[in-house]
C-alpha cells in the first residue's frame, strides 16, 4: 500500500485555502506531519522486528465505515497506554495486518504492512480493500513478536443490492467515573451488522473521587491528555469487545473536546478563541487517533470533517452529521429558555451552510429504502415545563427554530424516503413524531427520532423520572420517554424498522441484567412510529 508524497502544487493549494486564517494555519502546520503519506519522511530508523516488554495492543482493535470491498481497521500501539503509549517520541514500527475468512485466521485473503509513526500516537488506520461485498471476515495485527485480538469485519452490500434485513445498535455518553459498561456487555453478545455511536465516547472533566471509577489526570486539554483518556476508556473489556465484534460508525458530539461547544465559541467566556482552537487541535487529532475512520476525516489542525455517507445497499443510508463544529452559539444564553429573540435568527445554523447543502444533497439522490439522520442531539421540540410556562433547551435543534423547520419542511415536502433520526446526547430514552410545525399537533408526521440513553452517563436511571408526567403531557409527539440506561438494537426490513430500548437497570456495579423495556416498529412508507 505504498503511498505518494504531495506534490508542490497540492501543498501550495492547501496553504493557500488556510490562509484565510493564520491562526488555522499554523495548527494546521502542527498536523500535517501527521498525514499518512508524509510518515515516509521520518527521522530514525523503522522498528521491524521489536520486542516489547508489555503487550503493545492493550488498546484492542476495531474496524469501521465499511464499503461493498471492504473497511478501515483499527489498532493503535501503546504498551503504558496511561503514558502517552510508552514507546519513544522518534520511534516508527512496522505492523502487519491479515485479513482471513475464519475465526482462527487460517485462511488469510488479504494482508500487507504499514508504518505506526509517532506523529499519529502509534495508531494504525488500514483501509483494506479488494474483499467480496457482503459478507464477514476476521483480521488482526502483528509487530514484532506480539499478535493483536482478532476482530470481526462486515463488508456492505453492494449499493444496487437490496439486502433482505440489516441488525445494528445505537449507543452514545459513555461516563467512565458514573458508571461500568455493562451495556456494552451485553451488546457485544447480539447478532449485530454495525454499531453507530452517537458521540461522548469520552469525558474531559479532571478526575473525581468516590464515583464509580475515577478519571486519570486533570481536566484534558493537551494531545497526551486526551490520548491517556481514549486510553483509559479503551481499557474496558466491554468496550473492546463491543468494538471487535463488528464494524462502527462513529461521530463525535461535545465531550471529546468541551462541553457544549459551538464552532470556535467556548461555554466559558475567558476562554481565548486561540487557546481554544489549539485545544480542538488536541482533541480532534486525538479521537482520530482513536476511531477507525478513513484518512478523508483526517484534521487539519482545529478542522476536522467528519460528516459522510455510509450505505448499506438500497436498505439504509446513514448520514454521519456533525452537529457541534459549525454550528452558531446556542441562543439566549444556553440552557432551557423559552422560544423568543436570537431562536427565530433565520442565520443560525447547526449544521453549517456546506455540510446543511451536502446533506440535501445526499438525501435528494439517496436510493434507499430508509434514510437515516444519525446525529447528537435531539430534534423533538419538547416543552420541559409544566403549564403555560413554557421552556426549550437552546442546545437541541428547539434553540435553532429557522435551521430545524428548514430541514424537517424539507424531508416532507422532497418526499424522502423514510427518514430516521438517531440521537444520542441527553441521557435518556424517547421516541417522537417529527413535525415541521410543533405547535399544529394535526402538521403532518414528516419523519420519526429514536433517541437513546446513555451507556453510563448519569449514574443509575429511573424506569418512571419524576418529569416523565410533564414530558408526556406537554409534548403530544412523544410516545416513549425515560432515563435507564443502555442502547436500542434495530432491525430493519424493506418492510419494517424495529427498535428495541435494551436497559440495564443499574451501572454502579456490575452483571446488571439486560432487558427489552421497549419496542417500537415504524411502517415503510408511513411516518412515526407505533409500539411493538
Amino acid at each position: 500500500m505504498a503511498r505518494l508524497a504531495p506534490s508542490s502544487a497540492q501543498l501550495m493549494s492547501l496553504a493557500s485555502e488556510l490562509a484565510v486564517d493564520r491562526r488555522r494555519f499554523v495548527l494546521a502546520g502542527a498536523t500535517l506531519a501527521a498525514i499518512p503519506w508524509l510518515s515516509r519522511f521520518a527521522t530514525g530508523a523503522i522498528e521491524q522486528n521489536p520486542r516489547f516488554s508489555a503487550d503493545p495492543f492493550p488498546l484492542g482493535v476495531a474496524c469501521g465505515d465499511p464499503s461493498p470491498d471492504g473497511a478501515v481497521i483499527w489498532t493503535r500501539l501503546a504498551p503504558a497506554p496511561l503514558s502517552g503509549g510508552g514507546l519513544p517520541a522518534n520511534s516508527t514500527y512496522e505492523v502487519t495486518w491479515e485479513v482471513a475468512n475464519d475465526d482462527s485466521m487460517r485462511s488469510v485473503v488479504l494482508k500487507g504492512s504499514t508504518l505506526a509513526t509517532p506523529q499519529l500516537g502509534h495508531s494504525i488506520h488500514v483501509e483494506v480493500t479488494g474483499l467480496a461485498s457482503d459478507r464477514w471476515y476476521w483480521y488482526r495485527f502483528r509487530c514484532g513478536d506480539a499478535s493483536s485480538r482478532i476482530g470481526r469485519l462486515r463488508t456492505a452490500p453492494t449499493d444496487e443490492t437490496l439486502p433482505s434485513k440489516l441488525r445494528f445498535a445505537f449507543a452514545s455518553c459513555q461516563h467512565y467515573e458514573q458508571g461500568l459498561f455493562t451495556a456494552y456487555q451485553h451488546m457485544a453478545r447480539e447478532d449485530l451488522d454495525l454499531v453507530v455511536h452517537l458521540g461522548d465516547y469520552i469525558y474531559e472533566y479532571a478526575g473525581k473521587e468516590n464515583l464509580v471509577r475515577k478519571h486519570e489526570g486533570p481536566e484534558i486539554t493537551t494531545l497526551e491528555h486526551y490520548r491517556n483518556r481514549y486510553a483509559q476508556y479503551r481499557l474496558d473489556p466491554h468496550l473492546q469487545a463491543a468494538h471487535a465484534l463488528c464494524p462502527w460508525l462513529v461521530v463525535w458530539d461535545d465531550h471529546e473536546f468541551d462541553n457544549n461547544c459551538a464552532g470556535d465559541i467556548s461555554e466559558e467566556p475567558h476562554v481565548l478563541r486561540d487557546d481554544y482552537l489549539l485545544r480542538r487541535a488536541n482533541a480532534y487529532q486525538a479521537f482520530y487517533e482513536h476511531m477507525p475512520l478513513r484518512r478523508t476525516s483526517l484534521p487539519l489542525g482545529p478542522d476536522m470533517q467528519i460528516y459522510r455517507t455510509v450505505r448499506f445497499g438500497r436498505l439504509a443510508n446513514f448520514e454521519m452529521l456533525d452537529t457541534r463544529q459549525y454550528r452558531s452559539d446556542q441562543p439566549n444564553g444556553d440552557g432551557n429558555k423559552p422560544l423568543i429573540g436570537a431562536v427565530f435568527d433565520p442565520r443560525a445554523t447547526l449544521l453549517g451552510p456546506g455540510q446543511e447543502q451536502w446533506l440535501m444533497s445526499e438525501l435528494l439522490k439517496s436510493p434507499s429504502q430508509w434514510n437515516v439522520l444519525a446525529q447528537q442531539i435531539m430534534m423533538g421540540r419538547a416543552d420541559r415545563m409544566p403549564g403555560k410556562d413554557a421552556r426549550f433547551s437552546m442546545d437541541q435543534w428547539s434553540g435553532y427554530d429557522v435551521a430545524r423547520k428548514r430541514l424537517l419542511h424539507f424531508l416532507g415536502e422532497r418526499r424522502v424516503p423514510n427518514p430516521v433520526v438517531l440521537t444520542g446526547d441527553i441521557h435518556s430514552n424517547w421516541v417522537n413524531d417529527l413535525l415541521v410545525d410543533f405547535d399544529n399537533p394535526r402538521d403532518p408526521v414528516v419523519g420519526t427520532e429514536f433517541v437513546g440513553s446513555s451507556i453510563s452517563s448519569g449514574g443509575n436511571g429511573a424506569r418512571e423520572p419524576k418529569d416523565m408526567a410533564t414530558m408526556l403531557a406537554e409534548n403530544p409527539f412523544v410516545h416513549f420517554y425515560n432515563t435507564e440506561r443502555g442502547y436500542v438494537s434495530c432491525t430493519v426490513t424493506t418492510d419494517t424498522w424495529k427498535s428495541d430500548y435494551q436497559i440495564v437497570p443499574y451501572v454502579d456495579r456490575p452483571d446488571a441484567p439486560l432487558i427489552t423495556r421497549s419496542s417500537f416498529v415504524i411502517e415503510n412508507g408511513k411516518a412515526g412510529a407505533q409500539t411493538a
